[in-house]
């Protein structure tokens, strides 16, 4: 099924595509296009290379393998191994859920995400992606110009997620009466700890008896981030890309998510990235700036509400 996109909300979120978080997305694209390319690759995704060229980002980010197993400083191959896992791992959530019958599917800091255009979804589904405006806009941009076309309904919603948003969420047809499913992918290393109880919190108010939660959890960040060797390795990359993206994570205790939502009533499973990664046929490097090792993917559904 393909329908017209549709946009709604306002934000007071000014970064873009090339700076700061953006230049994250425009990083983890870069990861799933290498993936792409690669054979046997874990995802496909036919847009991800076209972003980082419309982007022109101020250093060199490679969409092939073998223009980035020269590099010694920034590990690109090890970076697209992992988001081939993850990304294969959260298409996984979204085909399981939507077959179940969940049809709205909620993306928390969707960045760069394009999986309302190349995921075969159930008709009715409706995919909501929230990000800051200006990466939503480049993100149509550059999908328009490819010619893409979704293939649900996909309704962008242009948010400050350290603000309200569900008002916005509303207004762009979510029913929080209705099961649905969310995801936040590549988000919670990013929120201090009372933005994640906050955002939690959120989730849980407009989750249903039938809703689930998919996220990505790094394992006591502080401390890894403290790691003298990964201090060096990622010093070297911060350099190199002129942006240390270690100072945007908060330097504070593990927030211990899977706890708050057994107690707020969800049913968690946990699994490591790297089991996750030996059940796809992958395996991590040893040595990585990204701490893969300490990624756990967390799972929760809700089946307690009336």
């Amino acid at each position: 099924m393909t329908t017209g996109n549709e946009s709604a909300g306002a934000t007071s979120a000014e970064w873009d595509i090339v700076t700061g978080v953006g230049l994250t997305a425009l990083v983890v694209a870069a990861g799933r296009a290498m993936e792409t390319h690669r054979d046997g690759g874990l995802v496909s995704d036919p847009y991800a290379e076209a972003f980082v060229q419309a982007a022109a980002p101020p250093i060199h980010v490679p969409t092939r393998l073998d223009a980035a197993e020269h590099d010694l400083d920034i590990p690109w191959a090890p970076m697209a191994s992992y988001m081939g896992v993850r990304s294969r791992y959260f298409d996984d959530y979204f085909t399981a859920v939507s077959r179940a019958g969940v049809s709205q599917m909620v993306l928390l800091a969707a960045g760069l995400d394009t999986r309302a255009f190349r995921l075969d979804w159930p008709e009715q589904t409706t995919v909501y992606e929230l990000d800051a405006p200006k990466v939503l806009a480049f993100k149509d941009r550059v999908l328009l110009e490819r010619g893409a076309r979704s293939r649900t309904r996909r309704r962008a919603v242009a948010v400050d997620l350290r603000e309200e948003w569900t008002q916005p969420l509303r207004q762009a047809g979510f029913d929080p009466s209705r099961p649905s499913a969310w995801l936040a992918e590549g988000l919670l290393p990013f929120l201090p700890n009372a933005a994640k109880e906050r955002l939690l919190s959120t989730v849980d108010e407009l989750a249903v008896a039938g809703s689930s939660f998919e996220l990505e959890h790094i394992d006591d960040l502080a401390r890894v981030r403290r790691d003298p060797e990964f201090q060096e390795r990622w010093t070297r990359m911060a350099e190199r890309m002129g942006f240390d993206i270690t100072q945007l994570w908060p330097d504070e205790e593990d927030f211990p998510v899977d706890t708050w939502l057994s107690e707020h009533g969800w049913t968690v499973t946990v699994e490591r990235a790297d089991d996750v990664a030996q059940r796809y046929g992958a395996q991590f490097a040893e040595q990585t700036v990204f701490p893969t090792h300490a990624v756990r993917f967390i799972t929760a559904r809700q089946s307690d509400k009336t």
